[in-house]
């Protein structure tokens, strides 16, 4: 057991909701002196959720978190990287790496690889077995033993797994939340994931438009106020730093149901609050992989080589510069007029080649653009954009098969082109990006740098698909050069696409 080390802060309360939630808490005030040493962490997990309708429920304690804290949408993948279900999800959620990498792409968990990839409070638990770990769930595969689970390994410290199943959520979620409530109050936790799954029941039974839907999601908020009280009342609470954390695995469609490739199904969320979160915050480049990452800098546990990025991270991407200039669909029919999702205005120092770009076409994806996830994924589904995971809010895009569909003259060829950054002559530099390609003869995919202003070399050639990969390029740096600039250059005529984003040189 680890004892807590005194230390301090301040829960405050603000309007409406955030008042509501405040009166759920009680009043604890710690002197502003005191500087809160013991980093502890709450991650609530309610499955499928949508955030829209959870807006719009009577959910105080939920949008009392959002009043305090940060609001997140985020989307996920969808096949064939994986299903848009709990497996996959929660397994996102709990390793803070993509399906491509844990291995669950549906609730079979075929193919899962959680040695490799182990969930958060396993992680904790390998680095820093004096912390309390515990879990909580009525999704056998959370926390059960069976031949699907668990997520969280048996490694966790105090593990409750109760049988849940669509008519018996209801049932279900108060026990496992008063357990967990009693855990949270009276023992001494580190790191915790509790689960409630009648919202997703509900969903199914009712779709997501329904009056049941929005009941349900209220009758869960009450459980996350039981829970939220519960650290708050923790004798210590005082000397303690909390990071509470609410997330969902998937969303469904008014109707019912997910699975599938509609953003309906693809949407989730985080909701955040603690230290160095302001009020009443939003972001557009959190991912679902970033609740484990955040969770394991809560708790001061380091976990290289996850997808996910603590919350506390600052945003460099330039990319993301650009998104107060997107703006809603031209020649798109798909994508919903009032999203603004696309660009041709490269960031500060940044510039496109459309030198050798054809005429027409769909003016969304005339040469390189800047678009988002949301935008983006709805021209066309099913054909790998979902896949797209390792981009973060806005990214750069080419894409010859959606500029083809409307008449034009010429092929597609665009360059994408860096500022010049400063280099020291003979050194080795490494350039890195995210990039999402997918192959198909009769395109060009290729990464050239230039020296001094010189011409550019081809240092990297895309013959083959690179999905949602994280890519290097060690380049030496000729003696006497003092900048290198680097460009994208795609071309094709209605073959596939390429994305790029998070460019650096480290």
């Amino acid at each position: 057991m680890s004892p807590a080390v005194p230390a301090g802060r301040t829960l405050a309360a603000a309007a409406t909701a955030t008042a509501l939630l405040a009166a759920a808490l009680g009043a604890h005030t710690v002197p502003a002196a005191a500087a809160a040493t013991t980093g502890k962490v709450l991650v609530i997990g309610v499955d499928g959720a949508v955030l829209d309708r959870v807006k719009a429920a009577n959910a105080p304690h939920l949008q009392g978190l959002m009043a305090q804290g940060l609001t997140a949408r985020s989307t996920l993948y969808a096949g064939p990287m994986a299903a848009t279900s709990s497996g996959p999800g929660w397994s996102t959620v709990a390793t803070g790496v993509w399906p491509d990498k844990h291995g669950v792409r549906d609730n079979s968990f075929t193919g899962k690889n959680y040695a490799a990839h182990p969930d958060f409070l396993t992680r904790i638990e390998n680095a820093r077995p004096a912390l309390n770990t515990y879990a909580a769930a009525d999704w056998e595969p959370i926390t059960s033993t069976d031949q699907n689970g668990p997520i969280f390994s048996a490694k966790v410290d105090k593990r409750l797994s109760l049988k849940g199943d669509r008519d018996g959520y209801r049932t279900e979620d108060p026990k496992v939340a008063a357990a967990a409530a009693t855990e949270l109050r009276t023992q001494n936790p580190d790191a915790a994931f509790v689960y409630l799954g009648e919202i997703d029941a509900a969903g199914h039974s009712y779709g997501a438009a329904s009056q049941q839907y929005l009941d349900a999601v209220a009758r869960v908020d009450t459980l996350v106020g039981q829970l939220l009280t519960a650290v708050h009342n923790r004798p210590t609470y005082g000397q303690e730093n909390w990071k509470i954390l609410v997330t969902t695995d998937h969303g469904h469609i008014p109707s019912g149901g997910h699975g599938g490739s509609t953003l309906a199904e693809r949407g989730t969320f985080v909701i955040a609050k603690g230290a160095g979160i302001p009020a009443g915050s939003v972001r557009d480049d959190v991912k679902l992989a970033d609740v484990a990452a955040t969770a394991l800098a809560q708790v001061g546990v380091a976990a290289p080589g996850i997808d996910g990025v603590p919350l506390g991270s600052p945003d460099t991407d330039p990319f993301d510069t650009v998104r107060p200039a997107l703006r809603t669909r031209v020649d798109e029919t798909g994508i919903p007029a009032g999203v603004k999702g696309f660009t041709h205005t490269p960031p500060a120092g940044w510039s496109v080649d459309n030198s050798k770009m054809g005429t027409g076409g769909v003016t969304e994806w005339a040469g390189w653009a800047f678009a988002t996830d949301e935008f983006w994924t709805q021209s066309q589904r099913d054909q790998w954009r979902e896949l797209n995971v390792r981009s973060r809010d806005v990214f750069a895009v080419a894409d010859s098969d959606e500029w083809d569909d409307k008449t034009h003259t010429g092929t597609f060829d665009s360059t994408l082109v860096t500022p010049k950054w400063p280099v020291v002559g003979g050194s080795t530099r490494t350039l890195t990006f995210q990039t999402h390609y997918r192959h198909e003869t009769g395109q060009t995919a290729q990464v050239l740098v230039s020296y001094n202003g010189a011409a550019p070399a081809v240092v990297k050639t895309y013959t083959a698909d690179a999905v949602a990969k994280a890519d290097s390029i060690a380049l030496q740096v000729p003696a006497g050069a003092t900048d290198v600039q680097v460009r994208f250059r795609y071309s094709g005529n209605n073959n596939w696409f390429w994305t790029v984003d998070d460019v650096r040189l480290g």
